[in-house]
């Protein structure tokens, strides 16, 4: 099964790919609501997410939360807003620092994305093109990235690879 009205977009580090999503988040003419993984564990953390708050501007509703994704989705999902994830990479590397099974949290997202009550854009990044981890955790969260980011991209309809700001269109049924 697919949601039709749901939009997968990946890309590497700094691609664009966050400033692709909440465009198309925008063009929704919905209610967008912003779902943000990220913590502010440090200073640098912290001043990324107030540049980010800031460039969204007041026109956003912004949620945050690290690990309860798949209760955020279907609390706050209807047909009269669209919820920009973003990302499920920062969300599954919480997962795994919490020492939750990261296939058991990915199965429960997985479910709600397919019953989502309203449009989503999620965002995650493509962890696999660049060179080998070199420890045993980093290629545990690589590897998990990857299956991850397969099973959504099978669960949504529309699926985008960003790269240097560039939409390349993987799959697209509707949005």
């Amino acid at each position: 099964m697919t949601t039709s009205n749901t939009t997968f977009v990946l890309g590497g580090a700094r691609s664009g790919k966050s400033a692709f999503a909440e465009r198309l988040a925008l063009e929704s003419g919905l209610d967008p609501v912003y779902v943000a993984t990220g913590t502010a564990g440090d200073d640098e953390m912290h001043a990324r997410i107030a540049h980010h708050r800031a460039q969204r501007g007041d026109r956003w509703r912004t949620v945050e939360e690290p690990l309860r994704l798949a209760e955020v989705i279907a609390r706050d999902s209807g047909p009269t807003r669209v919820l920009l994830v973003d990302c499920l990479t920062l969300w599954l590397s919480n997962v795994m620092h919490a020492q939750l099974d990261p296939l058991e949290q990915s199965d429960r997202l997985i479910v709600q994305i397919q019953q989502a009550g309203g449009p989503l854009v999620l965002v995650s990044n493509e962890v696999g093109l660049g060179i080998v981890p070199e420890t045993p955790l980093g290629r545990a969260f690589r590897d998990a990235q990857g299956r991850l980011n397969q099973r959504v991209a099978a669960a949504v309809a529309n699926v985008v690879f960003i790269a240097a700001g560039l939409p390349l269109w993987l799959k697209r049924v509707s949005y």
